[in-house]
């Protein structure tokens, strides 16, 4: 099966699988998984943070960030495209008892003077603006520069305001813009990376941030029920995500710019080549891509689904560059017939 809906379809590899097989495992939720210690240490070192929290998804890691950094009742600034808005159930309101102030985030990058006005200033009619929320990646496939980040945090702690990252893909961020991936973490006061996109762990993703941060979300994470015991067989996946997938995200990037070119030859089909900077690629047709989505189902490839017009195409370690000639040849075909 050659799938491209998304990169968290990723199978773990043969070394994952025998690290999950002979992980040494404790009780996480005391604090005695020594392999989860290890992934939870490296994952603060590599990012620059003081400490940091493995969870189960990407969607506990960003509302814990939300539940720690912010009181019930409280207001926060988000882009009104962003994922946490979009395409976590709403659950900030649910779960944390803060409304959300929307602004625009053009290409993924939120409009800061736009952020500015709605920092809500003291007036007893007003919620608290407690917290900012950026992307870096962005899911429409583009990344933030460095700069970018730096104005939105210091523009957040003007106000003396949090700022936390949804960087489900900060390491695929930082190989677009050939940086380690501290230039960036160092502009937020949380972040959450995703351990089970790109970086093909089977589960998980780690919240990062301040000692006392993670404390508190700890508390949090074990008051949604992400207490996971003897987690150990997981996170021993996620070293391996850290120390060498992380590594290997370049080719995801180049075998994404050769789809996009290969895509962009065939009648009838145009990529959007200004959301090209990760794994990700998207692209529209005078096809009914339904129905192609549909014919090569049949001959075992997968499909990702729509944003707006665009259909997106995931990359990642499972997709080959042969892979990517056998999908544009069955396309090729599939027009011949029309």
């Amino acid at each position: 099966m050659i799938d491209f809906r998304s990169d968290t379809v990723t199978k773990p590899t043969k070394e994952m699988r025998s690290a999950m097989a002979n992980a040494i495992v404790g009780d996480d939720v005391y604090g005695d998984d020594p392999t989860v210690n290890q992934l939870e240490e490296l994952a603060a070192k590599m990012t620059g943070k003081e400490a940091a929290l493995f969870v189960p998804s990407g969607t506990m890691g960003n509302q814990l960030a939300i539940m720690t950094h912010t009181s019930r009742g409280d207001e926060f600034i988000l882009g009104k495209n962003s994922h946490i808005k979009n395409y976590e159930v709403g659950a900030a309101a649910t779960l944390s008892g803060v409304s959300y102030h929307l602004v625009d985030d053009e290409n993924g990058l939120l409009d800061i003077e736009k952020v500015r006005k709605g920092i809500r200033g003291i007036d007893v009619h007003y919620p608290t603006t407690s917290l900012i929320c950026m992307e870096n990646a962005h899911g429409t496939g583009r990344v933030a520069p460095v700069s970018y980040m730096k104005e939105i945090y210091d523009l957040a702690k003007e106000y003396n305001i949090f700022v936390h990252t949804d960087g489900a893909r900060i390491f695929n961020a930082a190989v677009h813009l050939n940086i380690d991936v501290k230039e960036l973490t160092q502009y937020t006061d949380s972040l959450m990376f995703c351990l089970s996109k790109g970086l093909a762990s089977p589960i998980g993703s780690i919240l990062v941030g301040t000692k006392d941060f993670i404390h508190q979300a700890r508390r949090n994470r074990k008051m949604l029920g992400g207490g996971m015991r003897q987690v150990g067989i997981l996170a021993a996946a996620g070293l391996i995500s850290l120390q060498e997938m992380t590594k290997r995200l370049h080719i995801d990037h180049q075998n994404a710019q050769y789809l996009a070119s290969e895509l962009n030859k065939l009648k009838g089909f145009t990529v959007d080549m200004d959301h090209l900077d990760i794994n990700m690629v998207f692209v529209k047709s005078s096809y009914d891509l339904n129905r192609l989505k549909e014919y090569l189902m049949q001959k075992d490839i997968l499909l990702g689904g729509y944003k707006g017009e665009y259909m997106r195409l995931v990359c990642h370690n499972d997709i080959t560059k042969n892979d990517i000639d056998a999908f544009i040849q069955e396309i090729r075909y599939w027009i011949k017939e029309r």
